[in-house]
C-alpha cells in the first residue's frame, strides 16, 4: 500500500460527527451491567396465575428480559431462549476479552454450561410422570394454550434440543409455541467454541464445554435438512439465518474435532457443512438483488423475504471471508436494500438527526407491537460495517462487483473509481479511504441508537417507528448484547488499522 505519511489512526477513527464518545462509554457500562442482570437472576420470582406457575430462576439461566411482564402492555419474556442465551453469552465473552469482566464472567459462563447440559437432558415423559395432572392448576381459559400430553411426551433424546425456550428454573415450557427451532444449538455451539479458545478457561469448564459442543454438533448434523421455524418464530421452512448458523457451527466443529483427534467425526461435519453452503447459495435472488431470508414457506413469497435476519446471520456466524461473510458483495447488496426499505417506510427516518443512519427493523409490514425499529437490528447494521472495516484494515480483498458497485460508490466514490473497469478488487492505495468511509457508516447507525436510547441507558426490544419511544419488551438482554458486540467490533477495527499503520511506518 502506498504510504502518504499523512494518515494517522486518529484521523481514521473519526466517525459520525453526531456520535458521542462519552455516550459510548456510558452506554457500554450500563449495557454490561444490564447483561449481568439477565444472567442467574435467582432473586426474581415470576408468577403465571393462568398457567398455575411460580417460576424462580436458577443459576446459569439467561432471561430474555429480567423485567416481569404479562403480555399487556409488554410481552412476557421471562424465559430462557436458547438463541438469546447464546447471543448473551457471546457478549459476555467480549466483556471478558476486553477486561471489563474477570473471574466473575467465567463463573457465569460455567453456570450457563451446567444449566444448558441440564436442559438437553430434559425428558417430557419424565415430566408428565412427576407432574401428574398439572392442568388442574391451569385456569380454564388458559387450557387452550397448553401443550398436549402427546406433544410433551415426544420431548425425549435430541428432541429436547429443538425446544426454543425453557422456564429459567430449568423446567419444560408447557405453553404452545412455534416448534421446532434449530438455530439455538448452532449458536450455542459457536459461542462455546469461541470460549474454548480463551486461555482463561479452566479444566472444569473444558470438560463441560466439550460435552455440550458435542451434543449440539451431533444434533445439527442430524437435523439440518429438516424444516424449522425462523428466528422470529413465525414461519416453518428453510431459513437463511438457521442454515448459516448451522453451516458455521459444523465448519468450526470440524476443525475443533480435528484438534481433539476425532478425524471421522470432523470429516462428517465438513461434508455436511459443504452441503449446507451449497443450499445457502440457493437463497440468492438475482431478480430481487438480495438474499432471500426464507425458502419453502407457505404461502410462498412474502414481504419477509427481505429480512434483517440475513444480516444478523452473517454477524453471528462471523465467517472471515468468502460467501456469506461481510466480504460477500451479495450480503452488502442485501443490507443496502434493507436500508432503503426502512429509510422509506419509517417516519422517524424522515426526520432523523443529521449524520445518523436509518433506524432498522425486521421486514416490511412488521406488526409485532410497534413494528420496529429494533435496537438489535440497528446495532446489527453498525456491527456489519465495523466488521467490514476491520477486514479492510487487515488487508482483505474488497471486490467491486455488479452487486455492490453502486453501494460502494455511495460509501466512498474515490475508492471505487480506482477499481479496474468495470469490476475488480478495490485499489490498494485507497484502502484507508475505504476504511474511513465504512467506519463512519457504522458510526452513523450507532448515532441513531444514541439519538433514540433513553438517557437511563435502558434498551427495549423496539423503539417506535413513528415516535422513537421504547416499545415491546423492556431492557431486552439481546439489545444490550448487540450493543456490547458492536462496540467490540468497532474497537477491533480501530486496533487493526493501528497495526496496519505501524506496519507501514506511519506515525499514529
Amino acid at each position: 500500500m502506498e504510504d502518504t505519511g499523512s494518515t494517522t489512526s486518529g484521523d481514521l477513527a473519526q466517525g459520525a460527527p453526531c456520535l458521542s464518545q462519552d455516550w459510548l462509554a456510558r452506554q457500554y457500562s450500563f449495557s454490561a451491567a444490564a447483561l449481568l442482570r439477565s444472567i442467574s437472576a435467582t432473586h426474581l420470582v415470576k408468577t403465571r396465575p393462568g398457567f398455575g406457575q411460580v417460576i424462580r430462576p436458577v443459576k446459569g439461566s439467561v432471561l430474555a428480559s429480567p423485567v416481569i411482564a404479562a403480555y399487556d402492555p409488554d410481552p412476557d419474556y421471562f424465559f430462557h431462549w436458547v438463541r438469546d442465551s447464546a447471543i448473551v453469552m457471546d457478549a459476555l465473552r467480549c466483556l471478558i476479552v476486553s477486561g471489563a469482566l474477570g473471574r466473575e464472567g467465567l463463573g457465569h459462563f460455567e453456570d450457563f454450561l451446567a444449566f444448558s447440559l441440564r436442559l438437553v437432558d430434559l425428558d417430557g415423559r419424565a415430566f408428565l410422570s412427576r407432574a401428574g395432572d398439572f392442568r388442574q392448576s391451569v385456569e380454564p381459559f388458559f387450557l387452550q394454550y397448553v401443550r398436549s400430553d402427546r406433544d410433551l411426551a415426544e420431548i425425549t433424546g435430541e428432541r429436547a434440543l429443538g425446544e426454543p425456550r425453557f422456564n429459567p428454573d430449568g423446567t419444560l415450557d408447557i405453553i404452545k409455541w412455534s416448534r421446532p427451532q434449530h438455530d439455538g444449538p448452532a449458536l450455542r455451539a459457536l459461542t462455546v467454541m469461541r470460549f474454548w479458545a480463551l486461555d482463561s478457561v479452566g479444566e472444569l469448564e473444558t470438560r463441560a464445554m466439550q460435552t455440550l459442543i458435542e451434543r449440539d454438533l451431533a444434533f445439527i448434523h442430524h437435523c439440518w435438512r429438516e424444516p424449522s421455524f425462523d428466528i422470529w418464530e413465525e414461519e416453518l421452512g428453510r431459513h437463511y439465518y438457521t442454515r448459516l448458523a448451522q453451516y458455521a457451527a459444523l465448519a468450526d466443529g470440524a476443525r475443533w474435532s480435528d484438534e481433539l483427534g476425532k478425524p471421522d467425526r470432523a470429516q462428517a461435519y465438513r461434508e455436511a457443512a459443504e452441503e449446507i453452503a451449497q443450499s445457502l447459495d440457493e437463497h440468492w435472488s438475482g431478480a430481487e438483488g438480495f438474499y432471500l431470508s426464507r425458502l419453502d414457506v407457505a404461502p410462498g413469497a412474502s414481504s419477509k423475504d427481505l429480512d434483517i435476519a440475513t444480516i444478523l446471520a452473517v454477524i453471528h456466524a462471523d465467517r472471515k471471508e468468502g460467501a456469506h461473510s461481510v466480504l460477500d458483495p451479495k450480503v452488502l447488496a442485501t443490507l443496502a436494500r434493507l436500508e432503503n426499505l426502512f429509510e422509506t417506510v419509517y417516519p422517524i427516518n424522515e426526520r432523523r438527526p443529521e449524520g445518523c443512519g436509518p433506524a432498522m427493523g425486521r421486514y416490511a409490514g412488521d406488526r409485532y407491537y410497534s413494528g420496529g425499529a429494533y435496537y438489535f437490528a440497528t446495532l446489527g447494521a453498525a456491527q456489519f460495517y465495523f466488521r467490514l472495516a476491520e477486514a479492510a484494515a487487515a488487508g482483505a480483498m474488497i471486490r467491486v462487483t455488479r452487486e455492490n458497485r453502486d453501494i460502494l460508490q455511495g460509501l466512498d466514490a474515490t475508492s471505487v473509481k480506482n477499481a479496474p473497469p468495470p469490476f475488480g478488487p478495490l485499489a490498494p492505495e485507497r484502502r484507508d479511504d475505504f476504511f474511513r468511509a465504512v467506519l463512519r457508516r457504522g458510526d452513523m447507525f450507532m448515532a441513531t441508537v444514541e439519538a433514540y436510547a433513553p438517557t437511563s441507558g435502558e434498551l427495549a426490544e423496539q423503539f417506535d417507528q413513528a415516535t422513537g419511544a421504547p416499545a415491546s419488551a423492556k431492557d431486552l438482554a439481546w439489545s444490550h448484547a448487540a450493543f456490547i458486540t458492536a462496540v467490540a467490533s468497532r474497537e477491533a477495527a480501530l486496533r487493526m488499522v493501528k497495526v496496519s499503520l505501524d506496519r507501514r511506518g506511519v506515525s499514529t
